[in-house]
């Protein structure tokens, strides 16, 4: 009841980590501000045989330091396939994790293994760039300029309406194709090189063969237009990816730059966020950004926190009210102590971990990918069949047959299967953030559809978790004053129910030696010689100090919802103190919501079963569980996961860690929350408002809607093109615009995530 931590570190559901390892591991890639750093990883947490040279929401292998690059010509999966390829023949390397969206590549590899790395990146005609600020800004994409692209459009057109009404002689339809391909097509056939070189049949390499076959069987101006059309296709997929790449700048430009600190001299002046200390303290005028997290010392005003916490109406903030970065003061102005530096805010941590989330490969990416992987060599080998079986067994024209071969070619590229999901993901997440929730992967934002049963603890989560203290009982007609002592021993605690007893008093605390927590049970600790314990009913119990008497006591106070703390020395109980806690506004909706959706809904309690019954009843929830250690918390979620698909838990505490760490998705709430919890959830409920689980349901219902939808249509283009090219009926034309088409398609379709509405269903 009363625990000052979790006990000993459970085994999580991912790889049998520590809870504490489990944490690190989620947040790998989030740019701890050292581009070398080196840290340990459970030998189970390796990367398997089958999936070796890859690192999906993995942090450092044993023995191996990481590094993380920039590479400004990483945009989709065309060039991670190439780096990974190149990368995964190096033996220096353990592991390797891509962020597409931010373009960053992160290489676990040993100490001295830089060097070949860059070199191998450099000979895919890629430049790396190492990054070691914490803040990695992104660096802007140098803008091509666009008149050799006119100029080839402009070449193709003449050289299709030259051959189409033969106002010239085949040399100069040829002389005009030539010029278009070598205005805007130099880069393709470059790309498509090296890709050949490494054995890597991506769409650069397929459009560099479809193109010079087209060449080689005097199909001049289709081979130009092609070029042409493929090169204004990759423009406009570019330009709609830096959509959903936007997303994540926005939250980057939220926090500004500098703020107005008071020096040492009492003089207030501008300085960079970057060198303005913790405990510095900053004015805040009226319409101003927040720059910091903090504490109001001065001042009240009306704060709209809607970017960080998802609320939609401004919040009254006053003296001892936290700030966060990012947040836009409306109207009055304040004086804030700051709570943390310019990297450690709570609006950083956002950006950390939905970058980091970036990395991770949701279920539907991986079958995407593995799918594509096979997908491309047996089009590519059917094309090459089309190419000369026919001509060989049936007298057919050479040329014909090598035309749908090459409309086959360019049919086949999986480019619009691969780059649907994770946009589509992506842009998921980002929606999530915007509305509050942080999800830590895509693999959590695709679970959530499916979760069937959620436990949530009580204090802190279903309830405010300020508890007050209504009655305070002396039993003792000892001289010593008892409230002293318990006032004491609950003021080193960091249990709500501890705070309110500790608040309660007004006096001064004594000091309390050989100090302790007693998991879920209390504390305990000596007060000018003497032992006492301060702790819940089942101490007490378990202290043999228990009597008929005091358990009618007890128990009329229970049956009011109130949670009862007993003093005691080694002999007796000294005195008992009774605290209440009242349910969160939103609660009781939300558990509606949750019904609604199918989800049933258990509540988790160290306390006694008549308080946690009342808040369960207040509430709405199925179950209730209580008198429960955190132990007995994750036994009842490993008990649940063995019989329901999806299994949720929300909690608030360092004792619900282990629980959130089994949990096939744990929530955390982000403002009552301990780091512990935070850092060992999946899912972070940033205003602690449970009604954000029905929407982060409902999101991921969406995601999966969208994903069906991309899958379908990549799939459903590709075989309609690859049938037609096959019976002769689709030309390099038409190819083209089935390829580049479906990816515009898939791409637009999941950039729709970023809209995605707030309310359920």
């Amino acid at each position: 009841m009363m625990s000052g931590g979790c006990g000993e570190s459970t085994r999580s559901k991912d790889c049998g980590e520590s809870t504490e390892a489990k944490a690190s591991t989620r947040c790998c890639g989030a740019g701890e501000g050292n581009s070398h750093s080196e840290s340990a990883l459970p030998p189970c947490c390796a990367a398997s045989p089958d999936e070796k040279k890859e690192a999906d929401s993995i942090i450092d292998l044993p023995g191996f330091v990481r590094s993380q690059f920039r590479i400004a010509q990483m945009d989709c999966p065309t060039e991670e396939r190439l780096i990974r390829d190149k990368l995964s023949s190096l033996a220096s390397v353990g592991a390797l994790e891509f962020n597409l969206l931010q373009r960053v590549l992160t290489v676990f590899h040993v100490p001295d293994g830089v060097d070949d790395i860059v070199a191998a990146i450099q000979s895919l005609d890629f430049t790396p760039e190492p990054l070691t600020d914490n803040a990695r800004p992104l660096t802007p994409v140098p803008h091509q300029p666009l008149w050799p692209l006119v100029l080839a459009g402009l070449s193709a057109i003449g050289a299709e309406i030259a051959h189409f009404f033969a106002l010239t002689n085949d040399w100069v339809v040829a002389a005009l194709a030539l010029v278009a391909i070598a205005s805007c097509g130099l880069g393709t056939y470059k790309k498509g090189w090296i890709a050949l070189k490494n054995r890597n049949l991506n769409i650069n390499a397929l459009m560099s063969i479809a193109v010079t076959g087209a060449l080689l069987i005097g199909q001049w101006p289709e081979a130009a237009m092609v070029m042409v059309l493929f090169v204004i296709a990759e423009l406009i997929e570019a330009k709609s990816i830096d959509r959903a790449r936007h997303a994540i700048r926005k939250l980057l430009d939220l926090s500004p730059q500098q703020a107005t600190v008071k020096s040492a001299d009492g003089h207030w002046h501008t300085q960079d966020i970057r060198h303005i200390a913790m405990g510095s303290q900053v004015r805040v005028r009226p319409g101003e950004r927040i720059a910091l997290d903090g504490v109001i010392q001065d001042g009240q005003s009306s704060v709209n926190q809607a970017p960080i916490t998802g609320e939609s109406l401004p919040v009254d903030k006053t003296v001892g009210d936290a700030v966060y970065a990012g947040s836009l003061n409306e109207a009055g102005s304040f004086i804030y102590t700051t709570t943390a530096a310019a990297d450690g805010t709570l609006l950083a941590r956002i950006i950390h971990a939905v970058e980091s989330a970036q990395g991770a490969r949701a279920p539907t990416q991986r079958f995407v990918d593995q799918f594509a992987k096979v997908y491309t060599p047996v089009v590519f080998a059917l094309a090459l069949a089309v190419a000369v079986v026919p001509p060989l067994f049936s007298s057919g024209i050479w040329l014909e047959w090598i035309y749908r071969a090459l409309v086959l070619l360019v049919v086949a590229c999986p480019c619009a299967l691969v780059i649907s999901t994770p946009v589509t993901i992506v842009s998921g997440l980002a929606a999530a953030a915007r509305q509050g929730i942080l999800v830590k992967g895509g693999a959590f934002l695709e679970a959530g559809r499916h979760l069937r049963y959620l436990a949530l603890d009580k204090t802190g989560t279903l309830t405010e978790g300020r508890p007050k203290q209504t009655d305070s009982i002396i039993l003792s007609d000892e001289p010593n004053d008892f409230e002293v002592v318990a006032a004491s021993l609950a003021n080193r605690s960091d249990h709500p129910v501890s705070h309110a007893i500790a608040s309660a008093f007004s006096g001064q605390f004594v000091k309390v030696e050989h100090f302790r927590a007693l998991n879920g049970r209390g504390v305990a600790g000596s007060v000018a010689g003497h032992s006492y314990h301060l702790g819940n009913h089942r101490l007490i119990e378990e202290l043999g100090l228990c009597s008929p008497e005091l358990e009618v006591q007890l128990k009329g106070l229970e049956q009011q919802g109130k949670s009862v703390v007993l003093l005691t020395n080694e002999h007796k109980v000294l005195a008992l103190f009774a605290v209440a806690d009242t349910l969160r506004a939103t609660s009781r909706e939300a558990i509606q919501q949750l019904h609604e959706l199918g989800v049933k809904t258990l509540m988790l309690s160290g306390d006694n079963q008549y308080t946690a019954q009342a808040i369960a009843d207040g509430a709405g929830i199925d179950e209730v569980k209580s008198e429960l250690l955190p132990e007995d918390k994750l036994a009842v979620i490993a008990a649940l996961s063995g019989e329901h698909d999806k299994v949720g838990m929300v909690g608030d505490g360092i004792n619900d860690a282990p629980a959130l760490a089994r949990a096939d998705i744990g929530f955390a709430m982000g403002i009552s929350g301990t780091d512990t919890a935070i850092e060992t959830a999946d899912v972070t409920l940033m205003d602690d408002d449970l009604r954000k689980i029905p929407r982060f349901i409902a999101l991921s219902k969406q995601t999966a809607t969208v994903l069906q939808q991309n899958i379908a249509l990549a799939i459903g283009i590709k075989v309609v093109f690859l049938g037609l090219a096959l019976v002769g009926q689709a030309t390099l034309w038409m190819a083209v615009f089935a390829d580049m088409g479906a990816s515009l398609i898939v791409v637009a379709n999941g950039l729709r995530m970023l809209e995605a509405p707030t309310e359920r269903g």
